[in-house]
């Protein structure tokens, strides 16, 4: 599974979608992702929504396996669905 992370510095959402990011990364083989901060790659809101596919008003934006899933809300609420971080 590969998951990518669009956001920027200082958004609470892109902080907590990146730790759940790398508690994944821990402990589910196979496991890999990548942040990538828009301001620091200069990706503006057009940007993001040509590769997202719709109007982006918020970031995170997140793929898993290069499929558009939404916000920190709609990741977190995969892994939880999916059982991926099962204790």
């Amino acid at each position: 599974m590969f998951v990518v992370i669009f956001g920027r510095p200082a958004c609470p959402y892109c902080v907590r979608a990146k730790q759940v990011a790398e508690q994944l990364q821990e402990n589910l083989e196979g496991f890999k992702y990548r942040y990538v901060d828009i301001h620091a790659e200069g990706i503006s809101k057009a940007d993001l929504e040509k590769t997202v596919g719709k109007p982006v008003e918020t970031v995170p934006q997140i793929f898993v396996d290069q499929t558009h899933i939404g916000g920190f809300t709609e990741f977190d609420a995969y892994v939880k669905e999916h059982n991926l971080l099962s204790a």
